[in-house]
C-alpha cells in the first residue's frame, strides 16, 4: 500500500468479486496458490525482511507489529480473512506478522501479483481502491489514537470487529476476540490495565458480554456506537444498522 512507512503492512480490503474472464479481482489472482498454515505464535514476514510475496488471508488472525528503537511494541494493525497484506511498493516489510491463532492464507510473488495487476484494467482498479481504503483505515487509526479517549478508543475497536464479522456473515452483536488484552492494547496505545478496566466497566453496564474465552456478545450496538464516538447509527453499517435496531436492550 502506498502509506507512511509506519503502517505500510496494514491489510487491505479488496472487494471480493466473481472471478470470470470479464470480471477478474484480485483474490482471484490466489486461486491457484498452494493453501499454507501459519500456527500460532509462528512469525510469517519479520520487520525488515526483503518483501518478496503478497498474502491473502483465508483463515484466523494475524497481529501486525513494529518494534521502536527503545523496545516497546507496536501493533500497527491485525489481518484477518478477507485481507490481502503485502501491497504497498516498500522493498523491506515495515512490521512483523505474527500468527494470532492458527492461520490459513495464499501468497503469490510480487513481481507476478504486480504484473498480473497492471495487465488488467479492472484488477488496476480494484487495486487503487485497496490501497485508499488502507489510507482511509490508516487516517482513520490516527485520529482514534490522537483525539479519543480510552473508552472511545476501546469501543471504537469493538465496533470495527462487529462490522467485520457482519461482513463474514456471522451474526453482527457476536464477534471473535482471539487477540489478547496486551494485544489491543499496544494496538489502541493504552496499558492492559486500562483496556481491562474498560472491558469490566462495559460489562457491567450491559454493553458487552463475553462470550466463551475469544468472543464476546455486543448486547448494545447503537450504545457501543455512541461510546465509540459514532455520530449516530449512520457510522453502523446496514448489517449492523438492522441489528441495532432489532435488539430488545435499552439504549
Amino acid at each position: 500500500m502506498i502509506i507512511a512507512s509506519a503502517v505500510s503492512q496494514l491489510p487491505g480490503r479488496a472487494p471480493i468479486l466473481a472471478g470470470t474472464p470479464d470480471v477478474p479481482s484480485l483474490h482471484g489472482l490466489f486461486s491457484g496458490q498452494p493453501l499454507e498454515s501459519v500456527e500460532p505464535g509462528a512469525t510469517l514476514f519479520w520487520q525488515g525482511d526483503r518483501s518478496r510475496h503478497v498474502f491473502e488471508v483465508l483463515k484466523g488472525v494475524l497481529r501486525l507489529y513494529r518494534i521502536l528503537p527503545d523496545g516497546r511494541r507496536i501493533i500497527v494493525g491485525f489481518a484477518q480473512e478477507g485481507d490481502i497484506i503485502g501491497l504497498a511498493p516498500d522493498a523491506h516489510c515495515q512490521a512483523t506478522a505474527e500468527a494470532v491463532n492458527e492461520v490459513r492464507l495464499r501468497r503469490i510473488e510480487r513481481c507476478r501479483f504486480r504484473a498480473l495487476t497492471e495487465a488488467s484494467p479492472a484488477l488496476t482498479r480494484e487495486f487503487i481502491a485497496a490501497l485508499c481504503e488502507e489510507v482511509a483505515a490508516a487516517q482513520e487509526q490516527t485520529m482514534l489514537l490522537a483525539r479519543r479517549g480510552a473508552e472511545e478508543r476501546v469501543c471504537g475497536f469493538l465496533l470495527r470487529q462487529m462490522q467485520r464479522a457482519a461482513e463474514g456473515g456471522n451474526p453482527a452483536t457476536t464477534i471473535p476476540l482471539p487477540m489478547s488484552r496486551t494485544d489491543i492494547a499496544d494496538h489502541l496505545g493504552l496499558t492492559i490495565e486500562t483496556v481491562s478496566r474498560t472491558f469490566t466497566n462495559l460489562t457491567q453496564r450491559g454493553v458487552i458480554a463475553p462470550e466463551g474465552r475469544h468472543a464476546l456478545a455486543i448486547r448494545r450496538p447503537a450504545t457501543l456506537a455512541r461510546l465509540a464516538g459514532a455520530d449516530s447509527q449512520a457510522d453502523i453499517r446496514p448489517c449492523d444498522t438492522d441489528a441495532a435496531r432489532q435488539a430488545a436492550w435499552p439504549h
